[in-house]
């Protein structure tokens, strides 16, 4: 056996369907967002939330990552905490004049 061995990579994350899929179902989505499959069912409903799909005969409601992920991304810029252009106490003070513009 050698005196210098190679470095044994860190053991993979086991994939699951939710993992690597490109379309999520209900469940995976939930899961993948962190919510409940009734929460995404509920946004659906109210046409809320990450948009979604029916695939297949069944009509199965599906949802691709890339949409999730873009999804997250919008609600972080709308949300003043993470986003330092939308945070009103970053923001310059106005004061009202108290005057009518001419139109």
């Amino acid at each position: 056996m050698p005196a210098h061995s190679l470095p044994v990579p860190p053991p993979a994350v086991p994939a699951t369907p939710g993992t690597r899929a490109a379309f999520l179902t209900v469940k995976d989505a939930a899961e993948y967002l962190g919510l409940s499959p009734h929460t995404l069912y509920v946004w659906r409903h109210r046409r809320q939330g990450p948009p979604s799909f029916r695939m297949g005969a069944c009509g199965r409601v599906m949802y691709r990552r890339n949409a999730l992920d873009a999804w997250i991304r919008e609600q972080e810029r709308a949300d003043s905490r993470s986003n330092p252009v939308l945070n009103p106490l970053g923001a310059p003070l106005r004061h009202k004049t108290g005057r009518v513009a001419d139109a």
